[in-house]
């Protein structure tokens, strides 16, 4: 899991291949949350006002919201007690990547062929999931502008 307080956002990050960091500045976001369906309403805003920056579409901004607000509820319903969720914003000129994790109970991916798990890939561009040694599963979202030429 990050180790990072919450609302915390991320300095510059070296890149991998050369170790510059002017070349390596990414927008990265990180929040960590309770897991709890009452702070969702956080998380939705945080990821409409991301949007916006990029200069998404009203209803680009609207999709995502609903899909970072499905990939939550998919992952809180297997939570463990106590458990944060933390989410990653990365931006980027023309999309956005969100990554969704939180510790769980069982530790078993989201099911995909749920209706829960279409309505994400509906909204979202490109949907993943991936679980860890710890049981920490995590639901990773991509989102291209319309104007990107892909959706």
């Amino acid at each position: 899991m990050p180790d990072t307080a919450p609302g915390a956002i991320d300095s510059p990050v070296p890149d991998p291949r050369t170790g510059d960091v002017a070349a390596g500045v990414r927008d990265l976001v990180r929040l960590r949350l309770p897991a709890v369906g009452a702070y969702l309403s956080v998380l939705r805003s945080a990821t409409a006002g991301l949007a916006a920056r990029l200069d998404f579409t009203l209803e680009e901004i609207e999709d995502l919201r609903i899909a970072v607000d499905e990939a939550c509820a998919i992952l809180l319903e297997d939570a463990a007690p106590q458990a944060q969720l933390f989410c990653e914003f990365e931006l980027l000129p023309d999309e956005i990547r969100v990554s969704v994790t939180v510790p769980t109970v069982s530790g078993a991916l989201p099911v995909r062929d749920s209706f829960a798990w279409t309505v994400l890939s509906a909204l979202a561009g490109s949907v993943d999931s991936r679980v860890d040694g710890e049981k920490n599963v995590s639901i990773d979202l991509q989102k291209r502008k319309a104007s990107a030429g892909v959706r």
